[in-house]
């Protein structure tokens, strides 16, 4: 339960409850829309409700000498009808569908202090969720944070503000899914966040499958508050510091308007591998009886040589390195980490590798676990009586969120990035092998201030940087910078504005007229990365110093790695009128009519940050070339009928049609129903059916490319023996071009893409056995068909290497041919295809809550227990095969190898004692995974993916951590409080094949990978 106050009471409790309470109130009264909080849930007295819950926290609260923690009964415990996400009408108490509301009071009690960092620990939040961790591991969508609710990814769980849609984050996650980006809501403003944990809301058309987020406001606010804090790990990093400031003037009840401006800062230091203890902040996994990763001579490679140069030279093919001739340093020796002596085996295996080699150990001295985060903003309210009966608001919001991180070496070879238009080229020279990717870099043996044909110039000369020069031969150049890393940044401003009116109008139908606009300006800078048409000048007339790196000048640096800014920008407009009536008494009540409509543009503009549309070397190495750009205005009607059968039970009712300007239409019906047999016992349930437009990326972005390393399953024995070896000795024989090169799974847009349809239902029960203890258990399935998806890469490179007619919906682009073997069919270089509506996905599980509250005396115990079980989670495609990913790490590529974890949930319990001091300690837990996934041709929880059971084994283990808060109230303004997260200093266990993170899992470990931290604040209100 979720009592509410006037805004003098509100007020008051911001100093008097303890910070360290209740965090997760899981209330299952029916999923209302909220706009803004209304008059109706600012009395100070609570009703009673059918369950006998309602009346204990009424009396509890009635207990004005003592603190005490948030009521958790499943009630809306408010002084009278109430508007709560997923409906149009006002409702009392329990209704059909589940929702999670967390209000203000509820985080702090925990010691959460960022929204986003709330709602990532939903325990219905599962599979493809992003995180902050995700942008210093190279996500499309870099800077960002986003829910997955089901684990049917961000794009299907809807996040509204205020009860309003809110503009895109420019970029898509996975350059597919379009998301509201959490680090874009003030936090300092939010007076609680309602979860609809029921699918396909008819309340709000598109993309509300897997549920809705809503982020709702304060509505007023009167005095002075503010808080001070910071926080820090035990190992002395991820310092954090946040400062709030809020004042108010005005009582709408009294004085008839309100007033008040909010300000934030808020900043967290980065972590870099190097911070962490073994084994996460080294490349070496002998300690764990793995390999040893860092660049050795058993890995040295084109693309694994490390920071450092190395040359060979090169026969007249130029691309080939001369017979008999091996790599060997460039310079004087290693520019980055330690030389080492290659073993005789290694030196035998590979007659091409260099006698000595750097040994660089790249996690720890390049490694980033999170970014630099800094967010501030303001926001303000008015807020007024207009008449007798209605009420008018207008606010005003601005946040700019900036991230940041230095990565890895800059290379100078690579597979092209994604989004290239020259996918494939005829000749091997310098300047068309990039794309390719099928060769190292050719050192010439002139240099000339033409930079091209120079062994016919007249200001020709030797090439510095070519040892074998003198003897008239080109060199071969792999390895990366040693003197440059990649910089990354990304700056989101956010500007909103939302005003309104609502009252009552005719005596007695209730009305709302929302506006609303949003823009989010996006800003990338990226530093360091290599621009392939100056790496070629530099080569062509000698200017950068490949002998001796740390000689070149910051000139010659930044113009071999210039500056590259990217702007990017969302935008959302949105007008919603809504008016509901009580037509009727019904033997249990008022029959309710509530009906509406709403119009509203969304548009994104994402150029993309390495377009090649002037040539294949006018473009960057490594940047994502991912870009996308479209617009849309939707239109829809939408309307809801609620009945009180009798006083048992309920039937609610509602539908909505959206009409898109892309030519896309959807009715999206939706039916609820709450039975009471008895006044302990509730049942409720929810059918409705839904859909999810396709995405701006997904119908107009540039073509999208993710690279996979070759494996013996893409060939058979016909083909590789033009290269001399088999599948069964394809690790060992094979050449390396062969056995280390990848394929491009290049994805095109299809603007004909029909909307994801979708199809859920929940059934749930709700007891109180006696007052102060409920229970609640609430199943969902939830159903979608002509799911937007790729098509499988798999059957295309069996027919190439079969010599079989490529089936439709594809095209394979070979690569050029291997100069040692100038006759044999050349590799796969890319295999593209366009997105189709094809599978079907099933999410399938059961939401639990417990939640108790008892006195002892002084002292007040509260506990919660929220918890979700996911049963299924599967993907379904049209030739009857189906795919598993619950207790995996499928879906692999939604989640970045992150999986669906079969349980997530965690339990807090509160003691407030006497009126000053509360102590909370919270239990979190996230259960353990196989090493497999079925999207990666591995057969269920098979240990497919696992790199070597011996020291991984199969499964990864389950994860759990328990946080500790203190909370002291000196007076009635002032209060002083302490965080202690994972006092236990447990660290997440070991997954070697998540590649969100290196060596754990982001999402199961979440900030509990930098080990124990405190954070310390007090807060004042005036």
């Amino acid at each position: 339960m979720i009592t509410t106050f006037s805004s003098a009471r509100k007020a008051a409790l911001l100093t008097a409850t303890t910070p360290f309470a209740l965090a997760l109130a899981t209330v299952p009264a029916l999923a209302q829309n909220s706009t803004t909080e209304p008059a109706q849930t600012q009395a100070t007295q609570p009703t009673q409700d059918s369950l006998p819950g309602a009346q204990q926290n009424a009396e509890n609260q009635a207990d004005a000498g003592r603190q005490l923690p948030a009521p958790t009964a499943e009630t809306q415990d408010n002084g009278g009808d109430v508007v709560v996400t997923g409906s149009l009408l006002r409702t009392q108490g329990a209704t059909p569908s589940p929702v999670t509301t967390l209000t203000s009071e509820n985080l702090d009690q925990r010691g959460i202090n960022t929204t986003q960092d709330a709602i990532q620990r939903l325990s219905s939040n599962n599979g493809a969720a992003l995180t902050n961790s995700f942008t210093a591991n190279g996500a499309f969508a870099g800077g960002a944070s986003a829910v997955s609710l089901r684990g049917l990814s961000s794009s299907s769980t809807l996040v509204l503000f205020d009860g309003l849609r809110a503009a895109y984050y420019p970029l898509a996650d996975d350059a597919t899914r379009n998301f509201v980006d959490l680090n874009t809501i003030p936090d300092d403003i939010v007076d609680r966040i309602e979860v609809l944990r029921d699918g396909a809301s008819s309340s709000y058309g598109a993309d509300a499958i897997a549920g809705v987020v809503n982020i709702i406001t304060k509505r007023s606010f009167n005095g002075i508050s503010g808080r001070a804090e910071a926080g820090i790990a035990e190992r002395g990093i991820n310092a954090n510091q946040r400062l709030t400031l809020t004042a108010g003037t005005g009582d709408l009840d009294e004085k008839g308007y309100n007033a008040y401006v909010s300000g934030f800062y808020y900043r967290s230091e980065g972590v870099n591998n190097r911070d962490l203890p073994y084994p996460f902040n080294s490349s070496n996994q002998t300690g764990i009886g793995g390999p040893d990763n860092r660049v050795l001579p058993s890995n040295f490679g084109t693309t694994t040589a490390g920071p450092n140069f190395y040359v060979a030279p090169a026969n007249a093919a130029v691309s080939a390195i001369a017979p008999g001739a091996r790599y060997q340093l460039l310079g004087n020796g290693c520019a980055n980490g330690a030389a080492a002596t290659t073993g005789a085996a290694d030196l035998a295996a590979d007659p091409t590798r260099p006698g000595t080699v750097c040994v660089t150990d790249a996690i720890n001295r390049y490694g980033v676990v999170s970014p630099d985060i800094e967010r501030f903003g303001g926001s303000g309210r008015f807020t007024a009586k207009v008449g007798d009966t209605s009420e008018a608001y207008l606010e005003v919001n601005f946040q700019q969120t900036r991230s940041s991180y230095s990565g890895d070496p800059s290379t100078i070879f690579n597979n092209a990035p994604a989004g290239i238009l020259f996918p494939q080229f005829s000749t091997r020279s310098n300047a068309t092998r990039f794309a390719s990717g099928s060769g190292p870099l050719s050192l010439p043996v002139y240099v000339c201030a033409a930079r091209l044909n120079c062994g016919t110039a007249t200001d020709r000369r030797l090439n510095p940087n070519n040892p074998f020069a003198a003897s008239g031969q080109n060199a071969l150049l792999i390895g990366g910078l040693p003197d440059t890393v990649t910089q990354d940044e990304t700056r989101s401003r956010v500007y909103r504005a939302a005003a309104g009116i609502n009252g009552t109008i005719f005596g007695d139908w209730d009305y709302r007229v929302d506006l609303t606009a949003m823009h989010n300006d996006l800003r990338r800078t990226q530093n360091g990365y290599v621009y392939i048409q100056r790496l070629l000048d530099v080569i062509g007339d000698g200017s950068y110093n490949f002998v001796n790196p740390s000689a070149n000048t910051a000139a010659v640096r930044n113009y071999l790695t210039p500056e590259n800014r990217t702007d990017a920008s969302s935008d959302l407009y949105q007008a919603q009128v809504t008016i509901s009536k009580a037509l009727f008494d019904l033997p249990g009540g008022p029959l309710q009519l509530g009906v509406g409509g709403t119009v509203f543009y969304e548009g994104v503009d994402a150029p993309s940050a390495n377009s090649d549309e002037n040539g294949p070397t006018q473009r960057y190495f490594t940047i994502n070339a991912f870009g996308t750009t479209g617009h849309r205005t939707v239109s829809a009607a939408f309307a809801e009928l609620n009945a009180p059968v009798f006083d048992q039970l309920t039937i609610n009712g509602s539908a909505r049609y959206d009409h898109y300007s892309t030519g896309q239409h959807y009715l999206s019906p939706k039916i609820g129903a709450k039975f009471t047999p008895l006044r302990q016992v509730a049942l409720r349930g929810t059918f409705s059916k839904g859909f999810r437009i396709p995405s701006f990326a997904e119908a107009n972005a540039l073509p999208t490319t993710g690279y996979v390393t070759n494996n013996s399953n893409n060939f058979n024995d016909a083909f590789l023996a033009q290269y001399g070896c088999t599948v069964a000795n394809f690790n060992t024989a094979c050449p390396t071009y062969i056995r280390n090169g990848s394929y491009g799974q290049t994805t095109l847009a299809t603007p004909t893409l029909k909307p994801e349809k979708s199809r859920s239902f929940t059934g749930g029960v709700i007891l109180e056995p006696i007052r102060g203890v409920s229970f609640t258990v609430d199943y969902f399935n939830i159903r979608k068909t002509g799911a937007i998806t790729s098509l499988t890469p798999g059957t295309a490179l069996s027919a190439y290497y079969s010599g079989a007619t490529i089936p439709a919906g594809y095209e394979v682009i070979a690569d050029a041919p291997d100069a040692a073997f100038p006759n044999a069919t050349p590799r796969v270089a890319f295999v593209r295809s366009n997105l189709v509506n094809a599978n079907t996905l099933k999410s399938e599980g059961i939401d639990f809550g417990a939640n108790t509250r008892f006195s002892f005396g002084n002292v007040v115990w509260t506990s919660n227990l929220d918890a979700t079980l996911q049963l299924e989670l599967s993907t379904s495609f049209p030739d009857g095969r189906k795919e598993t990913y619950v207790d995996t790490l499928g879906n692999f590529n939604l989640t970045a190898g992150s999986g669906t974890f079969r349980w997530r949930g965690n339990w807090q319990n509160t003691f407030a004692i006497g009126d000053s001091l509360a102590l909370t300690g919270t239990v979190n837990y996230t259960s353990g995974y196989d090493l497999s996934a079925m999207d990666q041709d591995t057969g269920y929880r098979d240990c497919g993916l696992a790199p070597d059971p011996a020291y991984t084994g199969c499964r990864v283990k389950s994860y759990v951590t328990f946080d500790a808060n203190v909370s002291f109230k000196v007076n009635d303004k002032l209060t002083f409080y302490v965080n202690g997260f994972n006092l236990f200093d447990r660290f997440p266990p070991l997954d070697p094949v998540t590649y969100g993170a290196y060596l754990y899992n982001p999402v199961q470990a979440g900030e509990n990978i930098y080990g124990r931290s405190f954070r310390a604040g007090a807060k004042f209100s005036f």
